[in-house]
């Protein structure tokens, strides 16, 4: 029989990189602008087959997701996301404006994260807790709270401000081929080390004697009930 100080152990040795994945996502979001950069980099730098490319293969993509058995709301989103950067390109007729939409939502993103964690709700919480079925029961553990917290901020800055700090740059200079690179080397590396650093600072956030993310502790009122 296990004992439970062993298995609040292995609690909390949950990975966060099992929990939440990531490569899936990261190839959904990286093989479209890396379609849209090759192609447009062939002589005559063609924007519309560009956009044509970056289409094909984020339905290409949705295809397999759904014959896969993904989910309907993030096929649509990916495609969604795809749609809109080859709208805004065309209109624009500047290349590295295909990666506008990309740079926009993480600087959105990481707005919402860091407000997430001032408001006490941050969103890494919200996200494992949806993913183990504990709705908002995680909230109601302030040690659970304080280290989500915590290791949001990792996210916020390893992952959002450096995405966007590097997109930016890349933007303003109208680099289209760098920014293909950063696409590729700032979707699923990045996110295995944010995942990586978060999940360390999160257990090391918690007390020695927490059984763990799988099992927030409920204060217990004056009553005695949890």
């Amino acid at each position: 029989m296990t004992s439970t100080g062993e298995s609040g152990k292995a609690a909390r040795r949950d990975s966060l990189a099992d929990l939440l994945g990531g490569r899936r996502g990261a190839l959904d979001a990286t093989a479209p602008p890396v379609a849209f950069g090759l192609v447009w980099l062939l002589p005559g730098h063609s924007i519309g087959w560009a956009a044509a490319a970056a289409c094909a293969v984020a339905l290409v993509i949705a295809g397999w997701r759904v014959a896969t058995g993904g989910k309907a709301t993030a096929v649509l989103g990916s495609l969604a996301a795809v749609a809109a950067a080859a709208l805004v390109v065309l209109y624009t007729g500047r290349a590295e404006d295909f990666f506008l939409i990309r740079l926009l939502s993480n600087v959105a993103s990481g707005l919402a994260w860091a407000v997430s964690v001032l408001v006490r709700w941050p969103l890494l919480g919200v996200v494992v807790g949806a993913v183990l079925g504990q709705k908002a029961r995680w909230r109601r553990d302030p040690d659970l709270v304080r280290a989500y917290g915590r290791a949001s901020w990792v996210w916020v800055l390893g992952q959002y401000t450096l995405r966007s700090a590097v997109f930016a740059l890349l933007w303003w200079s109208g680099s289209v081929w760098w920014l293909t690179v950063a696409q590729v080397a700032l979707s699923w590396p990045l996110i295995a080390a944010v995942l990586a650093a978060s999940a360390v600072v999160l257990h090391r956030s918690l007390p020695a004697d927490h059984p763990g993310i799988r099992h927030p502790r409920v204060e217990v009122s004056a009553t005695g009930q949890a």
